[in-house]
């Protein structure tokens, strides 16, 4: 362990205060690595060749094995081609966590396209903005999200539409001529509630895209000799484009992180050594996939790694403890609510949690008793992390056997962390606020189509480019990072980050709204949860309730981003300027007891 020095704890510059968290490091780690200088479709392809038969993918009693998951995504990157997908182009990914979504996410890699990943709680009204802005043509979607993609696709300009539309059911991922029938009994063990083999076997019309053709998974995936018939030639470097993850912000619509597969590999490969990972893992993957953090950490993660990923579509908490007891999970990454509902099962005496090794997530603090329990029960330290879609997952971590609670961690491997002065830029000393800036080959390489929006969110220190994160923190004494407050405008709803400018962008659509404005409110289980304040028109005065919005927003937001709670005034508070006075409307939301 280094010695520092108390002149070496308050100078803001000095290489000693930028190293602090190299005092708890682990011992068995480097500082920084050196990722395979290779695509991330190589990872799933290398994985297949040296485990063809492991299984790579659990969905409820259905195991795929790597050389499985391989040909289905060679199959289903051919049907890409074919239907004019070229290198670079983007296409939409939109379903709920699943065997199928996985297989897509690599298929539309092999092609040598970009991952477009989109919230499967998206409705139509926000659909759009993910098809227009990333010039997507061709979406990969399940069947119930697909009539909310195709109306989307209707209401835009002819030019601006979809040509091709993939469906799938999420009981495709079972076998049987029966789709249905295999769904239904699927799962008939203890593993699956009833409520989910009737959620499976529901099959779905297909929608008509306007102005394009709907193809279904079986027909993308049928067979025409050999699975890698008609595939293009593998051409995309670690220097290109892979996925367009969307990350909304203080201007309303979402902007696309723009990650290579550099990025992305380097956080994948990372994930792996600092969770203690090995070719026997088996890990939850319950975190949604089109998420930065479901998507690096933990499936790209594990299929360079040669895990197995046991998929759970959305949270359950039944199904979470029978899964990790009957798999013998072993890593699991999550969001901490998702503990807390967990241990608060009144059948949690009956699952065994005896298997896991590694339990760790962010979004959202751990309570510290949560927390306690875990330890005292399991021996689990639960490390916390932190970080966005522009740093593709972590970019601070607990170190899994030197966790502090309520703690971002410290810099991950190859970052560089610094707290500034988020007006003077100047750094500040150890144990003082300012904004968290980071520096890693992880970072995104900026703001799809917003060159201005990219140029502010990088400064230059030291000859090194840094992200401003927006956040606000301190660094302690021993190098680990704790957040204090926000610079951007967000409310952390259960993990789900809710941005209120693309809130009011959406609300505005509402005739009856005159004006709005998105705070945040207390809630019991989620933390923080949205509320409206509204203005409405004269004529709508009288006529139109509180419920009467939410249910308009509910049919047309996300289910995470809908205001809970609307408040009818007569004005909002405005500056001199005209501006709307968010500030001191959520002061006084706080203040409310």
């Amino acid at each position: 362990m280094s010695t520092l020095s108390r002149a070496d704890l308050t100078a803001p510059l000095s290489a000693a205060a930028h190293n602090l968290h190299y005092q708890v490091w682990p011992k068995r780690l480097p500082r920084a690595i050196s990722p395979p200088v290779t695509s991330l479709w190589h990872n799933l392809a290398v994985s297949a060749l040296r485990f063809p038969d492991k299984p790579a993918l659990v969905f409820f009693d259905r195991v795929l094995s790597y050389t499985e998951v391989l040909q289905q995504a060679e199959r289903l990157a051919a049907t890409l081609y074919r239907l004019g997908v070229r290198k670079g182009d983007r296409v939409v990914l939109n379903m709920q966590n699943c065997p199928q979504w996985v297989i897509a996410h690599f298929a539309i890699l092999r092609a040598n396209a970009v991952v477009v990943p989109v919230n499967p709680m998206n409705r139509a009204e926000e659909l759009k903005h993910y098809i227009t802005d990333p010039d997507a043509k061709v979406a990969i979607t399940a069947a119930d999200l697909a009539p909310d993609l195709a109306k989307a696709n209707a209401q835009l300009a002819p030019e601006d539409r979809l040509k091709h539309l993939i469906v799938t059911h999420y009981s495709d991922a079972f076998d049987g001529n029966d789709q249905s029938m295999t769904a239904r009994n699927a799962g008939s063990g203890s593993d699956m509630p009833e409520a989910w083999r009737d959620w499976l076997a529901t099959r779905h019309a297909p929608p008509a895209l306007e102005g394009g053709a709907v193809m279904s998974w079986t027909d993308a995936l049928a067979n025409r000799g050999d699975s890698a018939d008609g595939l293009p030639a593998h051409t995309v470097t670690p220097q290109d484009l892979a996925v367009l993850p969307y990350t909304s912000g203080t201007t309303g619509l979402p902007k696309g992180c723009m990650h290579t597969h550099a990025s992305l590999m380097h956080n994948a490969v990372a994930s792996c050594l600092w969770g203690n990972s090995t070719f026997e893992n088996v890990v939850l993957s319950v975190v949604p996939m089109f998420h930065i953090t479901g998507m690096v950490s933990v499936m790209h993660a594990s299929i360079y790694g040669g895990s197995t990923l046991v998929i759970m579509p959305r949270w359950d908490r039944e199904l979470a403890g029978r899964l990790i007891s009957r798999w013998r999970v072993t890593h699991w990454t999550n969001i901490p609510t998702m503990v807390i509902d967990l241990l608060a099962s009144p059948n949690f005496a009956s699952f065994n949690l005896s298997s896991l090794v590694y339990i760790g997530g962010g979004g959202a603090a751990m309570p510290q008793a949560v927390a306690q329990r875990l330890w005292e029960q399991y021996g689990l330290r639960f490390a916390e992390g932190y970080g966005l879609t522009e740093t593709a997952a972590p970019s601070h971590s607990n170190p899994p056997d030197a966790t502090k609670q309520q703690c971002l961690g410290v810099p991950f491997i190859s970052t560089e962390a610094r707290v500034i002065d988020p007006l003077t830029l100047e750094e500040m000393p150890q144990g003082e606020q300012g904004e968290i800036i980071m520096c890693g080959p992880q970072n995104f390489q900026g703001y799809w189509k917003r060159p201005e929006a990219t140029a502010a969110a990088f400064i230059e220190l030291d000859g090194k480019r840094f992200f401003r994160s927006g956040d606000l923190g301190h660094v302690d004494e021993q190098g680990y990072f704790f957040i204090t407050d926000r610079l951007k405008r967000m409310i952390n709803a259960s993990g789900f980050k809710v941005w209120p400018a693309e809130v009011e962008v959406l609300m505005f659509k509402h005739p009856a709204i005159q004006e709005a404005c998105i705070i945040s409110t207390r809630d019991a289980y989620r933390g923080e949860t949205v509320k409206a304040v509204v203005v409405l028109r004269a004529e709508a005065k009288g006529r139109v309730t509180e419920d009467d919005i939410i249910s308009w927003c509910k049919e047309n937001m996300a289910a995470y981003k809908y205001p809970r709670v609307v408040q009818f005034v007569e004005a909002l508070p405005k500056s001199g300027a005209g501006k709307v006075m968010w500030r001191s409307l959520q002061e006084a939301e706080g203040s409310k007891t």
